[in-house]
């Protein structure tokens, strides 16, 4: 909320024909810290409110004898000026008051006004009007020639995905977020964190498939001290973590039912309990989540419920995979460039044509992901100033012969299972989620064969 020291230069014009009114208010509003201006008539707000010294915020009268009140906000929103406007209506005018609000107007008072929440109105109007401004100043830093923010890429593709984002940011929604993996849901979900009000608050991000299901309760919700064996303090979970801020699911298809029972009671109550607790815990979160799962499969499959899916798809962000976008690629690698030249401080270095034509002929099922990986290794591998075609050699694992099992006849079906799965995990370079979604199975069906395989 605004703070006094802040009103100092803030200007506020009421509208009202009534000079009683107009007297009172203004002097109420004065001895509130900030300047105000007032106008006798519809036309002469108006004037001041298009004037090159616009003020701070408006308050004014529905019922004036030139022109309604509604028609000065409907002339002020017309022409895209963003002031917030508090609606002043008498006794008998609520309905208009309204749709006052519908056409834009911040709030309303019934008149006579009371002045404390008055006060309390101004200030919440005046620091959103503030949020707002900042977010589109950092919309602007964030939206660079290259991408948005952390992404990368002016694809028709990513440019809805930009425009997606831009959209839901500033409000409460949940968003799921939808791709492939390494397509980039977690920049996306940290995107959209940085465009909120929520950016100064934390941003929590944790893998859902990576959480075994007995540590899921105390890893979300947190435990108390003596909850269990080795609980020896108290313990936040990553919801209370995230007060404030943002809560990132990845892979939230693969929660468990009875985790997935629990997380939806919290998204309705806001409120939980630490493992081993007793006390209600209430925390301000915004919840983002994303899966790689085909959402209509995971539905009907029952790996994700109903009512917890609706819950968290108020708003979707589909990523396209590489593929759908080769055009990026050039961009993106450029971006990888810069960003290895830094880290490694070995200075700038180039990709040669050849070995450019290689990695936009790859169908990179990996996604950014693989990309990144393939270009690191050859810039810390290649030598001179220059990425050459022979840097790239063995690296795209799918894309050779490495990719090729030969099994013998009459090996028993176990064996069989567990040869493939060990040779995709050499074609992915040891990626899990990668492998995972090669093999048509969940990331924790993995985990737990590779586990019976020892």
């Amino acid at each position: 909320m605004a703070r006094r020291a802040d009103r100092k230069g803030l200007r506020i014009l009421i509208i009202d024909d009534d000079k009683n009114i107009l007297y009172t208010l203004g002097m109420r509003i004065e001895a509130m810290g900030y300047i105000v201006e007032k106008s006798k008539s519809g036309a002469e707000g108006l004037a001041k409110i298009f004037s090159e010294n616009r003020p701070d915020l408006v308050l004014l009268d529905l019922k004036l004898r030139d022109i309604e009140g509604i028609e000065v906000l409907k002339e002020t929103r017309k022409h895209s000026i963003n002031i917030p406007v508090i609606v002043l209506t008498a006794y008998g005018t609520i309905e208009t008051a309204v749709q006052a609000m519908k056409e834009g107007a911040y709030d309303y008072l019934p008149k006579p006004v009371n002045t404390p929440r008055l006060g309390i109105l101004i200030e919440k109007a005046l620091e959103r009007t503030k949020i707002l401004e900042e977010v589109e100043t950092l919309r602007k830093q964030l939206r660079q020639q290259r991408g948005l923010g952390r992404l990368v890429g002016n694809s028709p593709e990513m440019q809805e995905v930009y425009r997606l984002i831009e959209q839901v940011a500033p409000t409460t929604a949940s968003v799921l977020i939808y791709g492939e993996s390494g397509t980039g849901k977690e920049l996306v979900a940290r995107t959209i964190h940085d465009l909120s009000p929520r950016r100064e608050g934390p941003f929590i991000a944790i893998n859902c498939s990576a959480i075994p299901e007995t540590l899921w309760e105390s890893e979300i919700f947190g435990y108390e001290k003596g909850a269990f064996t080795g609980a020896l303090t108290r313990k936040e979970g990553c919801f209370r973590l995230a007060h404030g801020g943002t809560l990132f699911l990845d892979e939230v298809a693969e929660m468990s039912p009875d985790a997935q029972a629990k997380f939806l009671r919290v998204l309705e109550d806001k409120s939980f309990r630490r493992v081993g607790g007793t006390e209600e815990v209430s925390a301000d979160v915004r919840v983002l989540t994303a899966t790689n799962r085909n959402i209509k499969e995971a539905l009907k499959q029952g790996l994700l419920r109903e009512d917890l899916y609706y819950r968290l798809n108020v708003f979707t962000v589909n990523l396209p995979p590489l593929r759908e976008k080769v055009e990026d690629i050039p961009l993106i690698i450029q971006h990888l460039m810069e960003d290895f030249s830094l880290r490694y401080d070995k200075g700038a270095k180039k990709l040669d044509q050849k070995a450019l034509e290689i990695l936009l002929k790859y169908k990179w099922p990996g996604n950014v992901r693989e990309l990144s990986n393939v270009i690191e290794r050859a810039f810390i591998l290649s030598e001179g100033d220059s990425i050459l075609s022979r840097d790239l050699r063995d690296m795209m694992g799918e894309g050779n012969n490495q990719s090729m099992l030969t099994i013998p006849v009459g090996l028993p079906i176990e064996e069989v299972e567990k040869e493939v799965i060990l040779k995709t995990l050499e074609v992915t370079k040891g990626n899990k989620t990668r492998a995972a979604e090669m093999l048509k199975i969940s990331l924790k069906t993995l985990h737990n064969k590779l586990k019976r395989y020892n």
